[in-house]
């Protein structure tokens, strides 16, 4: 007997018992082996991974509080200082003495590892912070850690410096009204590697947070930048609206999703379905909010009643079909959420990526078998056209498997029947083996002959090869290029057919053109990858050549510079030669000091090119200079006013005679504001208080003390007999690297066939020499989304696509 499934809501759905204090907490001691090993709790330090692990984990304390019942709101900021703040309404972390330790329970929870409500199943009947480990190893990872509790009408504060709290907690204050936790931290540099957090990532997780707990309302914003950034997210629909959001770009078969929902033996189990016209299968499983990219004892359910129900279906509507139906043909163009809310999962390791309980698969299978069922019989017309579906995909299937033999007996998949096409090496042992795959035969013979033939072979491709998007698996054998590519991989294609085993190459580098034509076939070709070989991607087999994009010749020397930064480097590097930078003060720097100068130049000019275009980046530069983007400055009006005046006749002093003309005030409230009338158009610039406010001018103040050394009036730049005058960073940094391209003669490479065989193995095939990108997939539904959008037949996406970011694009034709 099942009962309908209530969507987690802000009001009570798995309601916790009235009492939630420090009694609740159990602890198990140590922080000292996180800080040594902090891979084995957070993930990666190095890629970024672990860094956004830290959010996760603070926010899913917040999103655990909305699934008892007690929160309905989650905030996320990231601040202009780097660090970040997660706010959330809910009974905030308990703040009497814990009778253990002798200290508030928030430090407990702070300080200790496996201290937490999760361990007392009192608390909590369901949550995703399964190990407890969570805010405590944020706060060991942290060099600074803020908490405020709002609790008992009071709000309390305690500050912790790499995991130890420097005072007791404290009552600061009356919380009129309010309640919740808010954490602050600061990421440890001594622990990451980089300390960048990317929005896009953290927005993917809190979306699907959303969609998953209906009626919480996350807002995630981005404070770093002058302009802010903000995504306010709440699902009513729940996992019904995240497959509708999964399938935005593509055409459903049937007019809504089914959508499931029950509660069984303690166990939530949630479900929507819908089913479009693309070939690709695409389901994504949840545990208690948990990701499992790899399944588990859920998915098995969940397939197992999928394949009976809609099979059964088939056979008792109509005559026996001539091709019998597989779990595969159900599946096809099928979305799916299976979202199942377990309170003691068990996971085949700590990064929770597969799901093992196994009493959660007898549970989603009877839940999907009841549902579905009902769902057949009351809707006969939907139901037909899916079944349609799934013959058409069996029938392409059975054609498919007939192309196969066929190709089989002609021996077209023998390694043997590619002589003129792919040039293989001599190695035998995959692991050592590399194929490079080419755009046309001009840019193959020059591979072949440029590679080392002991272990890399050369497989060319004429002309651009089938999008796999929108052809069934049957056309796509029939494809000439695709048939070449399998067999000379070796691992076959298709679920039956597919063996990882058999594949003949550890690296596969796809090596094309750097214009319009070979971007084009690069992504042709990662579209066959991703839908067809999805495993050589996991594995990490699949690379992409980085051939340079310049050759700089000066005199008899040559150099290859593989992108913009480079060649960059090489200017200043060149440019610097015999040059001096006399100041205004009389003072001169020379070589190294001079270096330093420009290396600074380069981040502020990289620095005001990020800046919003609504600014004038001229106008900021000069700010920079005078000091202005302190807060110290805009505190005081008159100071303001004096320093926006002098900024104007620096502007003066930079424009010619007939552009003069420029004032300069501050307003209160607004910023600084810049006007000239130039032959009767009047000019505006501002810097306003977003701009001031911003990472961006922080960043640009650091350099404040220095800007104002060098370039408080105007100084020249002087190499040989010609002189430069500067007026700032910008203009330091471009005559630096103009001076760099005096006597280099500078080739930008488009094609691969523009080389010979010798650049390109200095360049592309040398192991020493070259530089490879391997392919990841680190959100397989946005992945998936990005090439329905851009590969798929739906038009409207597409041009949407195009237009918000054309202004964006780089196009080398």
């Amino acid at each position: 007997m099942t009962e309908p499934a209530r969507q987690p809501s802000a009001e009570s759905v798995h309601p916790a018992p009235a009492e939630y204090g420090a009694e609740s907490i159990r602890v198990l001691k140590g922080l000292d082996a996180v800080r040594k090993r902090p891979g084995m709790y957070i993930g990666d330090t190095d890629d970024g991974s672990g860094l956004h692990h830290m959010v996760y984990e603070v926010v899913d304390n917040a999103i655990d509080e909305a699934l008892a019942g007690h929160a309905s709101r989650v905030e996320v900021i990231l601040n202009a200082d780097g660090s970040v703040t997660v706010r959330d309404d809910g009974r905030g972390i308990p703040v009497d003495i814990h009778k253990g330790e002798g200290v508030s329970a928030a430090e407990v929870i702070m300080t200790q590892l496996h201290a937490g409500g999760k361990f007392d199943q009192n608390s909590y009947k369901v949550s995703g912070g399964l190990h407890g480990v969570g805010v405590s190893v944020v706060n060991a990872l942290s060099s600074k850690l803020i908490l405020r509790v709002w609790r008992n009408d009071k709000e309390h504060y305690i500050e912790f410096a790499h995991g130890d709290a420097v005072a007791p907690l404290k009552v600061v204050g009356d919380a009129g009204g309010k309640r919740g936790t808010e954490v602050t931290f600061y990421a440890s540099a001594e622990t990451f590697t980089h300390i960048e957090y990317d929005f896009a990532t953290l927005e993917h997780r809190l979306r699907e947070l959303a969609f998953l707990n209906s009626g919480v309302y996350i807002v995630l914003s981005d404070m770093r930048h002058a302009v802010e950034k903000r995504e306010e997210m709440r699902y009513e629909g729940g996992v019904t609206e995240f497959v509708k959001y999964l399938d935005r770009n593509k055409k459903p078969i049937v007019p809504v999703p089914v959508v499931i929902g029950a509660e069984l033996n303690g166990i939530t189990v949630e479900a929507a379905l819908w089913w479009n016209d693309t070939y690709h299968e695409n389901v994504l499983c949840f545990t208690n909010n948990i990701p499992q990219r790899d399944g588990g004892t859920h998915l098995a359910g969940f397939r197992a009643a999928l394949t009976r129900q809609i099979t059964g279906y088939a056979e008792a509507g109509s005559k026996k079909e001539k091709v019998a139906l597989t779990g595969d043909d159900c599946r096809e163009g099928l979305t799916a959420v299976l979202s199942v809310k377990v309170p003691d999962p068990k996971f085949s390791s700590q990064t929770k990526d597969k799901l093992v309980s196994s009493e959660v698969r007898p549970v989603v299978e009877n839940v999907i078998n009841e549902a579905l069922a009902a769902w057949l019989e009351e809707h006969p017309a939907e139901a037909k056209t899916v079944i349609g579906k799934v013959v058409e995909a069996a029938a392409a299937r059975e054609a498919a498997r007939k192309a196969r033999e066929l190709t089989r007996r002609k021996g077209a998949l023998d390694i043997a029947s590619l002589p003129g096409k792919l040039a293989d090496c001599q190695e035998r042992d995959p692991a050592k083996s590399e194929l490079f795959i080419v755009e046309g035969d001009s840019a193959g013979g020059s591979a072949k002959q440029g590679r080392n033939r002991e272990f890399q072979a050369v497989l060319p491709l004429r002309g651009k090869i089938l999008n796999v998007e929108r052809a069934r698996f049957d056309k796509m054998l029939s494809s000439e290029q695709i048939g070449t590519l399998i067999t000379a991989l070796g691992t076959g294609i298709g679920r039956e057919d597919f063996d990882l085993s058999k594949l003949r190459y550890h690296k596969i580098i796809l090596m094309t053109d750097a214009d319009v034509d070979g971007a084009h076939i690069r992504t042709l070709l990662l579209t066959f990858f991703f839908r067809q070989m999805p495993a050589l991607i996991e594995g990490g087999y699949l690379y992409i050549a980085q051939p340079p994009l310049y050759k700089v010749t000066r005199g008899k020397s040559e150099q290859y510079l593989k992108d913009e930064r480079a060649l960059e480097d090489y200017l200043i590097a060149t440019g610097l030669d015999d040059c001096v930078f006399k100041l205004a003060s009389g003072e001169e720097r020379g070589r190294r000091d001079l270096l330093k100068l420009v290396e600074d130049a380069r981040v502020i000019r990289s620095t005001l090119h990020n800046l919003h275009s609504r600014y004038n980046r001229s106008v900021v530069e000069q700010a920079a200079i005078a000091g202005v983007l302190s807060p110290r400055i805009t505190g005081d009006i008159a100071t303001a006013n004096e320093a926006a005046a002098y900024i104007a006749r620096r502007l003066d002093a930079l424009a010619d005679e007939v552009e003069r003309g420029w004032v300069g005030r501050f307003v209160e409230g607004e910023g600084f504001q810049f006007e000239r009338t130039v032959r009767g158009v009047k000019e505006v610039a501002m810097i306003d208080d977003a701009l001031l406010g911003s990472a961006d001018a922080r960043k640009l103040d650091e350099y404040a003390a220095i800007l104002q050394e060098i370039y408080p009036r105007p100084g020249v730049l002087r190499r040989k007999d010609a002189e430069t005058a500067i007026h700032g960073p910008v203009s330091l940094f471009e005559a630096v690297t103009d001076a760099g391209r005096k006597g280099v003669t500078l080739q930008r490479y488009k094609g691969l066939g523009e080389m010979n065989p010798d650049q390109l193995w200095e360049t592309t095939l040398d192991t020493n020499a070259r530089s490879l990108l391997q392919v990841k997939v680190r959100e397989v539904d946005e992945a998936d989304d990005i090439f329905t959008k851009l590969m798929g037949d739906v038009v409207e996406p597409r041009r949407e696509f195009i237009q918000e970011n054309s202004l964006s694009a780089t196009v080398d034709v």
